[in-house]
């Protein structure tokens, strides 16, 4: 007899990203355009040389990281060697999904890509809160 999860599977990385640019696709007009101009990944974890510089001890200690220099501090006279990117890790925010419980798979990934897009466009908590009521 098979219980009724058992076809049950973890959203791939496609329906991550599907619900990182639904989300994108929600920000207010002055940061949606800039935002889709910012690369997008979706990896499992994040890499053991991320992970380290970072301090982490565990892959599930990071949900996403934003690579790249924030707007505040670009100059038309720099040269970018790469875009600016937000990595979203698939399995760290499934867990923090499952372990929450309180929560929709669409608000956690929506609550983890502001706060990466907050250090590319230099947010404050308090702009960063009118974009994203996480804590209300």
């Amino acid at each position: 007899m098979t219980t009724p999860h058992a076809s049950l599977t973890a959203p791939d990385a496609d329906q991550i990203e599907a619900l990182a640019r639904a989300a994108i696709a929600e920000l207010p007009l002055p940061y949606r355009e800039a935002a889709q101009q910012v690369a997008l990944r979706i990896e499992d974890f994040a890499s053991d040389e991320m992970l380290a510089e970072l301090g982490c001890e565990s892959p599930f200690e990071l949900t996403g990281l934003y690579d790249g220099t924030p707007l505040t501090e670009k100059s038309v006279s720099d040269q970018p060697l790469q875009p600016d990117m937000i990595w979203l890790f698939r399995c760290p925010i499934l867990d923090e999904w499952v372990e929450r419980g309180n929560v929709t798979l669409q608000k956690l990934v929506a609550h983890v890509l502001v706060h990466e897009l907050a250090h590319h466009f230099g947010w404050s908590d308090e702009e960063i809160g009118a974009i994203d009521p996480w804590w209300e």
